[in-house]
C-alpha cells in the first residue's frame, strides 16, 4: 500500500490577500536593510507580489551601531513614500522602529514618545549574543510607561534554545510574540525552525513579520514550509490584520 505525505506549501502561498507586514527594513541607507531606493523599490514590489498591501517598516536603533533617530526615520519615510508613488505604488507605507532593548532604550522611552507599530504596540528585540541583564526592569518599566512590548523574533535567540521555560516567562512579562516568517522555512537553520515549530505548538506566538532586509530574504518566500502543522502559523498570519492603517 502506498502512502502520500501532504505536500508541504510554498511560504508565499500562506500569505494571504490583505496582509499587513509589521516588520521590515526597507527604507533605503538607514540600517543593515536596503541599501539605496532601487533595493527598496524591488523588495516592496516582490513583496506586494505575495500579498501584502500595507507596511509597517521598521529600521533598527542600536547605539552605536544604527544611531537613528526618530526625526531621521520620518524623513526617511516621507522622501522613500513619495519616491514610492512616483513608481506608481500607492500603498500605505508607514514607519516605525525595532528598537534594542538596553539602557540608551530606557532613557529614549522615558523621555520621548517612541515610534510604534500601531497605537502602542512597540517592536522590540535582543542581542543575538546574551538577554539584557536587566530584561525584566526594562519590559516592566516600558509596560508602566504605557507600552506593549512586541519581541521580534524569538526563536532566534539561541541562548533560550536549552531553556524554552524562558519563552513562557516573557509571555507571563507581557511580552507579545512577532514570529519572523522566514524561520519556518529552514532560512535560518534547523535549529531555529525547530523552535519556532514548539513555539507555535504551545500558542505563544502573536503575530509574525518578513524581516525582510534584502533579495535573500525575499527568494526565501519561494521555499517550501518545514513545518508539519500550518493552522497555527495561518492562525498569527491573520492577526496581524489589527495593525490595518486606518
Amino acid at each position: 500500500m502506498l502512502f502520500f505525505s501532504k505536500k508541504k506549501p510554498l511560504l508565499k502561498d500562506l500569505i494571504p490577500d490583505n496582509h499587513i507586514d509589521i516588520h521590515s527594513h526597507l527604507l533605503p541607507g538607514i540600517d543593515d536593510g536596503a541599501r539605496n531606493f532601487e533595493e527598496t523599490l524591488s523588495m516592496t514590489r516582490a513583496l506586494q507580489s505575495f500579498g501584502i498591501t500595507q507596511f509597517i517598516t521598521t529600521p533598527h536603533i542600536i547605539q552605536h551601531v544604527w544611531d537613528n533617530t526618530h526625526e531621521q526615520i520620518q524623513n526617511n519615510r516621507n522622501s522613500t513614500l513619495l519616491e514610492l508613488q512616483k513608481n506608481n505604488i500607492q500603498i500605505p507605507f508607514k514607519a516605525a522602529a525595532e528598537y534594542l532593548m538596553d539602557d540608551q532604550f530606557v532613557k529614549l522611552f522615558e523621555s520621548h514618545d517612541l515610534l510604534t507599530l500601531k497605537d502602542n504596540y512597540v517592536l522590540v528585540e535582543m542581542s543575538y549574543i546574551n538577554a539584557p541583564i536587566q530584561l525584566y526592569s526594562i519590559l516592566f518599566d516600558l509596560q508602566v510607561a504605557g507600552y506593549i512590548p512586541v519581541l521580534a523574533h524569538p526563536e532566534r535567540y539561541l541562548f533560550y534554545h536549552k531553556n524554552p521555560s524562558e519563552f513562557e516567562k516573557l509571555k507571563k512579562a507581557g511580552c507579545k510574540f512577532q514570529l519572523n516568517l522566514l524561520a519556518v522555512t529552514g532560512y535560518y537553520g534547523k535549529e531555529v525552525t525547530l523552535i519556532a515549530e514548539e513555539i507555535l505548538k504551545k500558542g505563544l506566538y502573536d503575530f509574525v513579520g518578513s524581516d525582510a532586509h534584502h533579495k535573500n530574504h525575499i527568494a526565501a518566500f519561494e521555499q517550501k514550509v518545514k513545518i508539519k502543522d500550518t493552522a497555527p502559523l495561518k492562525e498569527i498570519i491573520a492577526n496581524n490584520q489589527i495593525f490595518k492603517l486606518d
